[in-house]
């Protein structure tokens, strides 16, 4: 998997849209939040909400123990980087994106929730 295919993929979900709130570090948020940290260039992992809990996202620490990590700062919320060139398989990695889209999502107020497509 590729970092363009992982950034159209998010791009594609409903109300989602490109920022740099960092020196050449790329996120993709849904109204104001954030739900892919892919970095800057070149990637080689992706930045999700893997859970709804630490506790869930650890599952997947425990798949891919050489693949997915614990994000920094984030890691207490859920939040792991996933190797994008790794074990993972891409369909999986395509999962989890819409996953982390998904729970954020249902954390934004109803008014800010994009209209589904």
């Amino acid at each position: 998997m590729e970092r363009g295919e992982l950034l159209r993929h998010c791009l594609a979900k409903p109300g989602a849209w490109p920022d740099q709130p960092w020196e050449d570090d790329v996120v993709v948020k849904v109204g104001p939040k954030i739900f892919a940290f892919l970095g800057p260039r070149p990637a080689t992992s992706i930045g999700l909400k893997c859970g709804r809990t630490r506790e869930e996202a650890d599952e997947w620490l425990l798949r891919y123990p050489e693949d997915a990590r614990v994000m920094a700062y984030l890691g207490r919320s859920g939040w792991n980087s996933l190797r994008i060139d790794g074990a993972i398989p891409d369909e999986e990695l395509l999962e989890a994106v819409d996953d982390s889209y998904d729970i954020v999502v249902s954390r934004l107020p109803r008014r800010e929730r994009p209209a589904p497509s």
